[in-house]
């Protein structure tokens, strides 16, 4: 079965649902696509100021609670006390590079980054924090070719953009995460809860389609 899963790297929402994403991942029959949405990219990017940060901090507690995902105190003083740019554009194009090089770690790839950010407290959103990032992870490659993006890498990445775009209004879908069942033309939105509820339960109900 094909699941393609809707999300943006800073949407701390999306990182509490990594653990799903993974367990679903090593599966045998289940084969997950990635879709970037852009959602925090473009018009979407702002700036972590201290009203932005409380908001954050709050939903970040929330997202705790409910699925066990760490948000640590170096995030809360380097990220959202440092007043930068909430930009998931490099983020995104990383993520991209790795696909390209070496798809099969994507998954791995974005767990890294969230890690990174909400964990260690490293930078997730300038084109060189997230080159570091990937080449602390061995891929190398990836981090190289993001730097300097070539017009495959550029398409490669404006198409994901595009797809993801185009599913989220075909299916009626307003934010992230969320995950498609099934292929093209006839996938069927999952309710977005089912990444925050025991595993069982959404194997349950992919079983059942």
């Amino acid at each position: 079965m094909k699941l393609t899963y809707l999300f943006d790297p800073l949407c701390g929402w999306c990182y509490g649902a990594g653990p799903a994403i993974e367990q679903l991942a090593a599966v045998d029959g289940i084969a997950i696509a990635l879709l970037p949405t852009g959602l925090f990219a473009g018009r979407g990017a702002g700036r972590m100021d201290a009203q932005f940060a409380e908001y954050a901090w709050s939903n970040d507690q929330r997202i705790a609670r409910l699925t066990g995902q760490r948000f640590s105190d170096d995030y809360r003083t380097r990220i959202l006390g440092g007043g930068g740019a909430f930009d998931s554009t490099a983020a995104s194009l990383g993520l991209t590079a790795v696909h390209l090089t070496d798809p099969g770690r994507e998954i791995a790839a974005l767990k890294g980054l969230q890690t990174a950010r909400y964990v260690h407290g490293q930078d997730m959103v300038s084109a060189t924090g997230v080159s570091e990032i990937l080449r602390s992870l061995g891929l190398a490659d990836a981090a190289e070719r993001m730097l300097a993006p070539d017009q495959m890498l550029v398409e490669a990445h404006e198409r994901r953009l595009h797809t993801a775009g185009s599913l989220m209004r075909r299916h009626g879908l307003s934010g992230v995460p969320a995950l498609l069942a099934g292929e093209e033309p006839d996938q069927t939105p999952l309710p977005g809860n089912v990444l925050y509820d025991p595993i069982d339960g959404l194997l349950a109900r992919l079983g059942a389609r």
